[in-house]
């Protein structure tokens, strides 16, 4: 529930189960199952599913999504480049909510945020069209005080922070990464964003993070997957989300303290 200043004292969880369908691609067939993946996370205490259905379908295809949102009771938050047919998918499916997430061919994994500030006049219609949809827009952006300014501008309710500069840092590096994140969560709460986070979080790094009064949900789902090779997927998710309600508390107390 939304508190004072925009803390919740719950913090979401979604699992984004990509590298399942990965896994599944390298061989074809049936198996692993990314819905199989979605029912344990929901059972393992994920708030939601995250997917990303790319250009070239390498994770998940479009019969994931349509199984995804059919047999799953878990919101869906689908990512999405910020072109006409990943906008088409989006609104024939309305998930509850989509991810516009810049996106390279060449690429392994995302590899940054979205350059919002510079693609205003393309990303106002695709948004516009979403909205429109009742489908929650968010913006998978740098935590930087213009893109939190063109989000708002562009009309996107929600915006996510890169943390993979956070996550591969390491020592002061770090430490003022974990301070640009922490400014740019709150300048995002003060204009009215409702603020998530993610990419390369894992055991090690998710804790610090999770402590960030204004955040709403992280995603997590490579390092979740990875784990899942050597303890189950079940296992992996249930020590993500302890770990991340045990941030959660020490903030609660320190705020009522």
């Amino acid at each position: 529930m939304l508190g004072q200043n925009g803390f919740t004292e719950y913090l979401r969880l979604g699992v984004n189960i990509d590298h399942v369908a990965t896994i599944r691609n390298a061989r074809g067939g049936h198996h692993p199952d990314p819905l199989r993946a979605a029912h344990m996370a929901a059972k393992a205490g994920a708030d939601g599913i995250t997917a990303h259905l790319r250009e070239d379908r390498r994770h998940m295809t479009d019969g994931d999504i349509e199984r995804l949102i059919g047999e799953v009771d878990l919101t869906l938050n689908l990512e999405m480049a910020a072109t006409d047919e990943m906008l088409k998918v989006a609104l024939a499916h309305s998930p509850h909510a989509a991810c516009i997430v810049p996106e390279k061919r060449a690429e392994r994994t995302t590899e940054g945020g979205l350059d919002a500030a510079g693609g205003l006049n393309h990303l106002m219609p695709i948004i516009g069209a979403l909205n429109a949809k009742g489908i929650r827009v968010s913006l998978f952006i740098e935590a930087d005080p213009r893109q939190l300014e063109a989000a708002k501008l562009l009309g996107a309710p929600v915006v996510e922070l890169h943390t993979g500069a956070y996550c591969d840092s390491v020592g002061t590096a770090q430490a003022q990464e974990l301070i640009r994140i922490q400014e740019a969560a709150a300048y995002g709460a003060e204009l009215g964003l409702e603020i998530h986070a993610g990419h390369g979080l894992g055991f090690d790094t998710v804790a610090l993070i999770a402590e960030i009064p204004q955040l709403a949900e992280l995603n997590v789902g490579h390092f979740l997957v990875g784990e899942a090779i050597f303890g189950g997927l079940d296992s992996a998710i249930k020590r993500m989300r302890s770990l991340m309600d045990n941030a959660r508390a020490v903030v609660s107390a320190e705020r009522t303290a």
